[in-house]
């Protein structure tokens, strides 16, 4: 591309309203444009980075055999309410109606449609295996749409599915996804982590996770100093830290404690540690309130309470809720005298003479034991900390963010049943289909990759996935032997099929260099003084040194660096 008379732009300042390292890069180098919150642009620049994204994903999914086809994006509201997923999705799902009426919705993503499409085919077990995929928008009405191209509204991605007669054959089929998908990242050389996670809403078996390492992050990454151990914060397992106590169980004792309410509070003024409390929030399980106790220094892990009790929705209560349950102001609930179901986190059961509220405005109870209260639940239901032990070898737990650019989801028969997708056996028996789910966010890597190969000057993009491999600056467009032989090389990498600029504004060449380093450009030569001795500079974006090369070796030289 030559710049002269092309559109491109870049931007001086930093853009106000974005609030990452990503977002930022991105818009100034001209790559992305925000049109809204959560709805972006994407430029010409960046259009050729994602579609660098883009085929190298395609490459790897094609090489698994599985066939690309395109979805439709409006869809039959009635299809979600087949599989039960409308409710679940909420708020979070754009809906409209046509001019007759009907609902429709912007499809968040598409299971059922693929499972309706599997039908066309599928009638009996020879029909599989087989697996399709496509590169389709997305539409989420994100609730705080932020971090550029992270977190936003409207998105593309690339979602496949696998269909199978049984478990032995989705667990082939998942292993294929799956070392395509770490492939496409290697290729892609972004620093990732695979880190098993919740289902969801998708639902199904098993959910893994292909998570981005970077700073702003939106998950916790939980990770072991020792073994390979990974998983989300949401399912990550907890062990017991402490032995059972052998202390002698005491009576308990209701105890005043004017204006102390939270842990920090009634820890101060019993003069214990936050440990010897068990403290107990008020949650609503599908609309039904439950007590859910922890250790004081632990917090609740709402994604396993959810899956303990299988309900749809865990969220705490409202002040007015609390107060009615536990007949006192909140700050003062514990699990003696509640008649509503009460989990405790198992670490509870390796406890004696605790500390609780005691449902009594002003009022705890000491010297609390299990034998006071009778849980419904005890399980692990508290969120992992850093330096708590691994449950896989008994190292140390330590924390990393991460953004998630894929994953991948072992749906079972989930969809199959509810979309009514069944073959005929060997014995002529009606099966439904094994269904596997897999996607991955290819502005998602994007952006990922602009926060993890950032630098003060701009984005240092690999060479597969920059805009352009190289960049010819021309120092002065008032030399006609510059431009002339500029305009020779640019031809001459073109015909060997290297994509190069040609920079021919009429602009001074510091502002060049900083433009093509802000945009990324790996190999950077400059057409200057040195032409009339036979020489041109040559510079790698991710080195600071520029070297002279004979202008009857460049072309060799930049084939080899991008063969």
């Amino acid at each position: 591309m030559k710049l002269n008379n092309s559109f491109f732009y870049t931007l001086r300042e930093n853009v106000k309203d974005e609030d990452s390292v990503s977002g930022n890069l991105l818009a100034r180098s001209g790559m992305i444009r925000k049109n809204s919150a959560g709805v972006y642009m994407i430029m010409p620049m960046g259009y050729r980075v994602l579609n660098n994204c883009i085929n190298i994903i395609r490459e790897e999914m094609n090489r698994t055999g599985a066939q690309e086809l395109l979805m439709p994006a409006l869809i039959p509201e009635e299809t979600y309410i087949a599989s039960g997923r409308r409710e679940g999705f909420g708020n979070s799902m754009f809906s409209l109606k046509d001019r007759f009426g009907k609902p429709y919705v912007l499809g968040p993503t598409h299971e059922e449609l693929f499972a309706v499409a599997a039908g066309l085919k599928i009638h009996s077990y020879k029909d599989l295996p087989f697996n399709i995929y496509q590169f389709q928008t997305k539409f989420r009405d994100e609730a705080r749409p932020r971090f550029g191209l992270i977190r936003v509204r409207e998105f593309i991605m690339k979602d496949a599915y696998s269909f199978d007669k049984d478990y032995e054959g989705l667990d082939i089929s998942y292993n294929k996804m799956f070392e395509a998908y770490k492939k496409s990242f290697d290729r892609m050389q972004i620093d990732y982590k695979i880190v098993k996670a919740d289902t969801g809403v998708m639902g199904g078996l098993l959910s893994e996770e292909f998570q981005a390492v970077t700073d702003i992050g939106e998950d916790i990454l939980v990770l072991c100093d020792q073994c390979n151990f990974s998983s989300n914060l949401e399912i990550a397992e907890c062990v017991h830290t402490h032995n059972p106590s052998n202390e002698k169980h005491l009576e308990k004792e209701m105890v005043m404690t004017p204006h102390a309410k939270t842990i920090e509070e009634v820890a101060a003024f019993f003069n214990k540690k936050a440990q010897d409390f068990v403290k107990t929030l008020i949650y609503q399980a599908d609309g039904n309130p439950i007590a859910v106790c922890v250790r004081g220094d632990h917090e609740v892990n709402e994604t396993k309470v959810r899956k303990l009790l299988n309900a749809s929705s865990v969220e705490l209560a409202s002040f007015d809720v609390v107060q009615e349950v536990t007949q006192a102001k909140v700050g003062f609930a514990g699990p003696i005298g509640l008649n509503i179901p009460i989990i405790i986190d198992n670490e509870i059961e390796n406890m004696a003479n605790f500390i609780v509220g005691a449902n009594k405005t002003d009022y705890h109870y000491v010297n609390v034991n299990l034998e006071d209260f009778t849980p419904t639940h005890i399980a692990d239901i508290r969120q992992i900390q850093e330096g708590d032990i691994c449950p896989c070898c008994g190292g140390k737990i330590y924390f990393k963010k991460g953004i998630e650019i894929g994953n991948t989801f072992k749906l079972g028969t989930k969809y199959a049943e509810s979309m009514n997708l069944y073959y005929s056996n060997q014995e002529n028996q009606l099966k439904p289909v094994v269904m596997g789910s897999y996607g991955i966010g290819p502005a998602r890597c994007m952006a990922a990759l602009a926060e993890q190969k950032a630098d003060e000057k701009g984005i240092a993009w690999p060479m597969n996935i920059a805009p352009y491999k190289v960049a010819i600056v021309i120092i002065s467009n008032k030399d006609e032997q510059q431009k002339a032989y500029a305009e020779k090389l640019y031809n001459e990498l073109l015909d060997c099929g290297i994509e190069s600029i040609l920079d021919d504004r009429d602009e001074r060449p510091g502002v060049k260099f900083k433009d093509m380093d802000l945009i990324g450009i790996p190999c950077r030569i400059t057409v200057g003084k040195k032409l009339i001795e036979g020489f041109v500079e040559f510079k790698m974006r991710n080195e600071d040194e520029v070297s002279l090369i004979r202008i009857n070796e460049i072309v060799d030289k930049i084939k080899e660096l991008t063969k």
